[in-house]
């Protein structure tokens, strides 16, 4: 069991596909004894000005943190973030939703390819559709890191979830083993973090995203910062199989996981309780 469990990929009821406040996940929180909670809401920056509850959603998710904030203060760290979907297929979209709040914390992701739906809803599809839709989710993913206005690369195998659990397929990812390589040497470089991700282990496919080669991967390429996020969407998911997240990361060669306030990165010591 480890010291100061954080989690940092969180959504409340301000996500469109949310179900719990900010205050209930707190409660949560303090219950489990977990030292941290990022709250990322989601933003699809395609999807932002075609629909008007984007921005009411992203000040009450704003709002909402503040005060949670407050009220848990010296029991919890609460850390004000967003996840930005597609911001690299609106740059001026993405940036005025940047500086429209002072975050700490920038999920950068794609859920979807442009004018596409989201991986989630794609079914029946065949091994070679499949790799092709993922070729492209990956030059997507490059495309992003050249923009680069965002703090952690969320979920990088996001759509494996979906191919497993909508089309029963199992893809091998050494065929875009340069493709991989490209994505973590633009995330080293540009010093953001890699997020290990726990969703899809209470899913269907039954890993992490992305599974510890990867994250070694990108240790051996200079990365220097991981994070950890259990990407609930239900209070009772919050912090689930982060224990496993953190194994990775020291399996990895990772001896710390980094948050941000500030959008600065903060790195605390992996610590394992006595």
């Amino acid at each position: 069991m480890y010291k100061n469990i954080v989690d940092l990929h969180v959504h409340t009821d301000n996500s469109f596909d949310g179900n719990h406040s900010a205050t209930f996940f707190c409660e949560q929180a303090e219950f489990m004894d977990l030292r941290a909670v990022a709250f990322t809401d989601h933003c699809e920056v395609d999807q932002f000005e075609g629909d008007p509850t984007y921005e009411k959603r992203i000040f009450q998710a704003f709002f909402e943190i503040a005060k949670v904030r407050s009220a848990f203060r010296g029991k919890l760290l609460v850390l004000n973030g967003i996840e930005l979907g597609q911001p690299a297929y609106d740059i001026e979209t993405a940036n005025k939703i940047i500086n429209s709040h002072d975050y700490d914390q920038i999920l950068g992701s794609v859920h979807n390819l442009r004018g596409g739906d989201d991986f989630y809803f794609m079914e029946n599809l065949t091994l070679p559709e499949a790799e092709k839709l993922l070729k492209e989710y990956f030059d997507a993913l490059i495309e992003m890191l050249h923009w680069g206005n965002f703090d952690v690369l969320a979920h990088l195998t996001y759509p494996l979830r979906y191919f497993y659990s909508k089309s029963n397929l199992d893809i091998d990812l050494n065929k875009f083993k340069n493709q991989i390589d490209e994505i973590l040497l633009l995330t080293a470089k540009s010093d953001k973090a890699l997020e290990i991700n726990t969703a899809a282990l209470r899913q269907p496919l039954n890993k992490l995203s992305p599974e510890v080669d990867i994250v070694k991967r990108f240790k051996e390429l200079g990365g220097k910062y991981v994070t950890v996020g259990s990407d609930a969407h239900y209070a009772e998911h919050l912090a689930a199989d982060i224990d496993m997240a953190y194994n990775c990361a020291i399996e990895a060669g990772f001896d710390s996981i980094t948050f941000f306030q500030k959008r600065t990165p903060i790195q605390m010591k992996i610590e394992v309780e006595e």
